[in-house]
């Protein structure tokens, strides 16, 4: 084998694909122009200067790209970590959020390394559903005030953009619908002098690469305690987002990720922003949705390459890019909230099939993320919820049946299900501590004991037999039940 055919080996399949290579590019290409004033707008969140948004859009992308463990995923600077790191600008200055910025990288590389991404089996299918559904609700509201108190073209802009997007996959799908509304949209109102907002009125425009530096921050102990806070706070918030976001990627592309590989990622992007003098930030739902569901990205190519170009677009094609009207990016936006939305999940043949708990856990998760305008919140809250609802349900699987020997001198008490804090409440209320014979049998042969709380009760059964001179036995625990109740038996009362 020649040394240009071993080579040919080694590259990935898409490499020889010039199909593939296409859709990478364009798509890239869409995402870095969606990036711009998104990431302008993250920056007025967080107090800096427009470029620094800019610079770690550029800098998360392209290294999240070779590091990363989710293909087509884009993360760049976010609205989650821009309102987490603002009050520390805002009170200690821009080295400090520098500064927290690599910290939080830290934190997401230590937690990655120890597993943080196996949490997310956790995460209830609803929750998953409301975290979408919230996502869209999000992305559509963030585009309100740019249609508000706006110059009339501004409108008809926005309709000829969606139409575009409508129509034109009926005609070719080589080049993304969104490209060719935004290309349109720039040159109807260039060349007819058309006065609506444009991408340069959210800020000026970097004219060079980001340069390599240590944070400028006294290197003390008391530097490290007021930054600590708040670098955690992102690190949680930046991991949470990202996992969500790559675990929706893996059920669209009906692929696998590597979580950890995610996670340790995503810390590393971190680090080289914030050496880069960048914001930080996590995965974007939003720009992930253009690019793999809008877009038909798959591959890496797609996310280092809108890194790549949105540096290349505002260095290289500043004026021109400037010139893009929001109104083209905001229907954009607008049809990937539309895409993204579950319409499936809120069809009323769905609600109507749907228990109540599932429907209560998705409108918890929908209601506090629209509230918080954080994912992360509203993850928690369905979680939570949905915990509640489960253990709710489960709390009634335990039944107890009684049945008395013939001689009435022994009962045995069959105790069938699950016991654990919320079943086991319930079951010390179930006896007839003075009408049993002398002799009772609890029979856990068709039960599992999981936690202390179930011990306990079982203790305080004992207990009240005693106190009226009768013996209890348990038989039939399988081996696990057996070990924790061997353990913790007479052990929980208190004075312990």
């Amino acid at each position: 084998m020649t040394p240009a055919a071993r080579l040919r080996g080694l590259k990935p399949d898409w490499l020889n694909d010039p199909k593939v290579w296409r859709t990478e590019v364009l798509a890239g290409l869409v995402v870095a122009l969606a990036l711009i004033p998104e990431a302008i707008s993250f920056s007025i969140i967080a107090g800096v200067d427009p470029a620094i948004g800019l610079f770690a859009s550029f800098t998360m992308a392209v290294t999240i790209a070779v590091v990363g463990g989710r293909r087509a995923m884009i993360s760049a600077a976010t609205g989650a970590v821009a309102l987490v790191i603002a009050p520390l600008n805002r009170e200690h200055g821009f080295g400090h959020l520098v500064a927290a910025v690599i910290l939080a990288g830290v934190f997401q590389v230590v937690l990655g390394a120890l597993g943080v991404a196996r949490l997310m089996r956790f995460v209830p299918r609803s929750v998953m559903v409301g975290f979408v559904n919230a996502l869209a609700i999000l992305i559509f509201m963030a585009q309100v005030p740019e249609m508000r108190n706006v110059p009339w073209a501004v409108y008809p802009l926005i309709t000829a953009g969606l139409a575009l997007m409508v129509f034109f996959p009926r005609v070719t799908t080589v080049i993304p619908a969104p490209l060719v509304s935004i290309v349109v949209l720039t040159v109807v109102t260039v060349a007819a002098g058309i006065a609506v907002p444009t991408v340069g009125d959210k800020g000026a425009l970097p004219s060079s690469l980001p340069v390599p530096g240590l944070p400028d921050v006294p290197f003390t102990l008391d530097t490290l305690t007021t930054i600590a806070p708040y670098a955690f706070a992102m690190a949680l918030v930046g991991l949470m987002e990202s996992l969500m976001t790559a675990k929706l990627v893996d059920d669209l592309t009906d692929t696998h990720s590597d979580k950890t590989r995610e996670s340790i990622g995503q810390g590393v992007a971190n680090i080289v922003t914030g050496f880069f003098g960048g914001m930080g930030g996590c995965a974007m739902i939003g720009q992930t949705m253009i690019n793999v569901k809008v877009s038909g990205a798959r591959t890496r190519l797609s996310t280092f390459l809108a890194g790549s170009f949105l540096m290349v677009l505002c260095i290289v094609f500043g004026p021109v890019v400037s010139d893009i009207p929001m109104a083209a990016l905001v229907a954009v936006m607008v049809m990937v909230s539309f895409a993204t939305f579950d319409w499936h999940s809120v069809a009323p043949r769905t609600l109507r099939r749907m228990p109540a708990g599932e429907i209560t856990v998705m409108v918890v998760t929908v209601a506090c993320v629209v509230a918080t305008h954080n994912l992360a919140v509203g993850v928690v809250a369905g979680s939570v919820t949905a915990m509640v609802v489960f253990a709710k349900r489960v709390a009634h699987l335990a039944e107890v049946t009684a049945v008395t020997d013939p001689d009435g001198t022994t009962v045995v008490y069959r105790v069938t299900g699950e016991l654990f804090f919320a079943s086991s409440n319930d079951l010390v209320g179930r006896f007839d501590y003075a009408g049993d014979p002398a002799t009772v049998v609890i029979d856990l042969s068709s039960a599992h004991i999981w936690d202390a709380s179930s011990v306990a009760a079982l203790d305080a059964i004992e207990a009240k037999y005693a106190q009226r001179g009768k013996t209890v036995e348990i038989t039939g625990l399988n081996d696990p039940s057996a070990r924790l109740h061997g353990r913790l038996s007479g052990e929980l009362a208190a004075g312990h």
